[in-house]
């Protein structure tokens, strides 16, 4: 069976509600979500599709969110999994040197106006916002703390991000993708606009993926896959309602980025794969909060979607879909019930997490 997974993207609370998320995929199948054929990540995404290529678990990523201390573990500069950053990257502090040029993208501003139909509306409105002065510095220190070389060994990893003169998706590590260090890819995929400092990559400037597409389903169409699972933080199975002003911003997030995610599933399945689509439900939203980069509540977002998505796992027409996927280490699967120095194979699981990284 060839399995693709797609992470969408959300901002720090979405990549919180894809920790655990990911950690009931793995719990309630048995399957390791590393093991995909195919890994694809937008934005917050793009950071736990890393993290999983490299070997880290997600229980592992729960455990680390919530302040627990493995003695054992050292990430691939040496240091303490302790002393790795514990909000997914999520410290906001200027560039040094960035000026909040405007607007950002004077190219992608008119381009989408002289070709509206060709340019989303995410795509239309980052040209003129002003650009990004916030350091992504701590998005790389993550990445540079889990994957050794430029790249994670998976062998089809792949982090979207859009071009900040055009508009259009790149996905790297794709074959025919620009060259790029993973954590230069990583930050590029999380530069929201307007916000984070572009990345410059191989000579011109990327930001967030999720400008072109949230969920960025539609990036494994014609890789001839059995089955694809998404999960996707910005789409809802409960849209909330807009009495509140405030929430009229997030309730037209919603209904956009689902709106793009039907149709990305539908070219999917008409083209033979099965789709599985994992969506926030209520419950997540209200956890989540209308600030999607708020690093407030990350836990209890994360404990949500474990329940959430695990209900959602548990229904028999997704269930049924799920039924044939291969069993996966168990070390990557839940983590052992004993105390650490009572592990079976603590050496081995410190030394596969410490090569690869400290955690999320």
């Amino acid at each position: 069976m060839r399995v693709g997974l797609v992470l969408g993207a959300g901002g720090v609370q979405g990549g919180a509600w894809l920790t655990g998320g990911v950690d009931a995929l793995a719990t309630l199948t048995g399957w390791d979500p590393a093991s995909a054929d195919y890994l694809v990540g937008t934005s917050a995404g793009s950071m736990i599709g890393t993290l999983l290529a490299a070997g880290v678990p997600p229980w592992f990523m729960v455990a680390h969110s919530k302040g627990e201390d493995f003695t054992h573990m050292r990430d691939v500069r040496g240091e303490p999994q302790a002393a790795a950053d514990r909000a997914a990257g999520a410290v906001f502090r200027p560039a040094r040197g960035a000026l909040p040029i405007f607007p950002g993208s004077p190219q992608l501003a008119l381009r989408a106006l002289a070709k509206p139909h060709r340019h989303t509306p995410a795509a239309a409105l980052t040209g003129w916002l002003p650009r990004g002065i916030v350091s992504g510095e701590p998005l790389r220190d993550i990445v540079r703390r889990t994957v050794v070389g430029d790249w994670t060994e998976h062998p089809n990893q792949w982090v979207v991000a859009c071009d900040y003169k055009t508009g259009r998706r790149v996905s790297f590590g794709r074959e025919g993708a620009p060259e790029a260090r993973i954590e230069d890819a990583v930050a590029a995929s999380c530069s929201v606009p307007g916000l984070y400092q572009p990345v410059t990559i191989a000579g011109r400037r990327y930001v967030d993926g999720g400008i072109w597409s949230t969920s960025n389903l539609d990036a494994v169409r014609g890789l001839e896959l059995d089955l694809v699972i998404c999960l996707n933080p910005t789409s809802t199975l409960h849209p909330i309602g807009a009495a509140n002003p405030l929430n009229l911003g997030r309730l037209l997030l919603n209904r956009e980025t689902g709106r793009r995610l039907g149709r990305e599933a539908r070219t999917l399945r008409e083209a033979g794969a099965r789709v599985v689509l994992i969506q926030p439900t209520e419950r997540d939203l209200k956890a989540m909060g209308i600030n999607l980069m708020s690093r407030k509540g990350r836990n209890k977002v994360i404990a949500t979607a474990q329940e959430t998505v695990a209900e959602q796992l548990a229904a028999a027409e997704i269930a049924e879909l799920l039924a044939d996927l291969p069993a996966g280490d168990p070390d990557a699967i839940r983590r052992p019930e004993r105390p650490q120095a009572e592990w079976p194979g603590l050496d081995e699981l410190a030394t596969r997490i410490g090569r690869n990284g400290a955690g999320a």
